[in-house]
C-alpha cells in the first residue's frame, strides 16, 4: 500500500464500508436499548463472561456458558486452563487501555503472560528463532522469528501513529496480523482475540465493551474463522476485506448476544 495510512485505504474498499455502516447501526441500536441506561454493567459483566467463552471455544474447550459460569477452578485439563486463560485475559483486557496508543508490544507482552498464568523465559516475549509453536488450529505456514519481529514492529509504529481508520478496519488487521504472526510460543489465538476486543474498546466504537466479538467467532465457526484468515494472510485487497467482512460480522453477533442478555434483563429474567 502506498498511502501513509494503509488502513485507512482498507476502509475504503467498498464492502469494507457496507461493513463497517452495518456495525455503526448495530453498536448504536444496542447502546440505545433502554436497559442500558441503568444496568450497563451488568450487560458488560455477561458480555465479558460470553466473549471468553467464545474465544476457549475458539482455542479448543467449547464449554456451555452456564459450566464456565459455575467452574472456579481452571487448572485441570488443557480445555480447562483455555477457559480459565480466556477469562483472565477479558478481566485484564480493560485494564491495558491507556497503554496500547502508547506502547503496544508491551501490552501484548502482558496479555501473553496474563493468558500462559506462569512464568518462564518464553513468556511475556516474541519467540526466537526455532523455537516452536503451539497453536492447533492455525495451520497457515509459520513466518521466522525476523519476521515475526518486523512485522510487529511495522504493527506497534500503525497503532502508536494512529489511524483514520474505522475501528472495526483497526481491530480486525490487529487480530488477523496476530494470528498469521503467531508471534508466541503458544496462546496466540487467546492473544489475539484479546487485542481486537482493546481496539473495540479503546476506539470508542464499544466503550462499555458490551458487544463480544469473540461470540461471534464461535458462532462463526473454526472453520470459517480459518478460511477468513486465509484471505487476510493472502494480502490481496479481496482477501483481507473478506477478513474484515468476517470480524465485522462477528462483532454484530456479538451486539445480538448482548441484545439478547437485555430483553432478559428487562423482563427480569437474568
Amino acid at each position: 500500500m502506498s498511502t501513509a495510512d494503509p488502513l485507512a485505504t482498507l476502509g475504503a474498499l467498498p464492502t469494507v464500508a457496507d461493513s463497517v455502516d452495518s456495525v455503526r447501526k448495530a453498536v448504536d441500536r444496542v447502546y440505545g436499548h433502554r436497559v442500558m441506561r441503568r444496568r450497563s454493567h451488568a450487560v458488560t459483566s455477561e458480555a465479558a463472561l460470553r466473549g471468553a467463552r467464545g474465544s476457549a471455544a475458539l482455542a479448543g474447550a467449547d464449554w456451555a456458558l452456564e459450566e464456565v459460569r459455575r467452574r472456579s477452578d481452571f487448572s485441570g485439563d488443557d480445555e480447562a486452563r483455555a477457559v480459565g486463560a480466556a477469562l483472565r485475559l477479558t478481566a485484564e483486557a480493560g485494564q491495558l487501555l491507556s497503554i496500547w496508543r502508547q506502547s503496544p508490544l508491551r501490552v501484548l507482552a502482558r496479555l501473553h503472560l496474563v493468558a500462559a498464568g506462569t512464568q518462564d523465559d518464553t513468556v511475556g516475549r516474541p519467540r526466537q528463532k526455532g523455537e516452536p509453536v503451539d497453536e492447533p488450529l492455525i495451520e497457515l505456514e509459520l513466518p521466522d522469528a525476523d519476521e515475526v519481529a518486523g512485522r510487529l514492529d511495522g504493527l506497534a509504529q500503525l497503532i502508536i501513529a494512529g489511524s483514520t481508520a474505522p475501528a472495526i478496519v483497526t481491530a480486525a488487521v490487529v487480530h488477523g496480523e496476530l494470528l498469521a504472526l503467531r508471534p508466541f510460543g503458544a496462546h496466540n489465538g487467546l492473544v489475539a482475540r484479546a487485542a481486537e476486543r482493546i481496539v473495540l474498546i479503546g476506539s470508542g466504537l464499544d466503550p462499555k465493551s458490551i458487544c463480544p466479538a469473540e461470540v461471534g467467532h464461535a458462532e462463526l465457526g473454526r472453520a470459517a474463522y480459518v478460511a477468513a484468515l486465509e484471505g487476510y494472510v493472502s494480502g490481496t485487497p479481496e482477501g483481507m476485506a473478506a477478513w474484515i467482512g468476517h470480524c465485522a460480522k462477528a462483532v454484530e453477533l456479538g451486539v445480538r448476544e448482548s441484545t439478547a442478555v437485555c430483553e432478559a434483563l428487562q423482563r427480569g429474567a437474568a
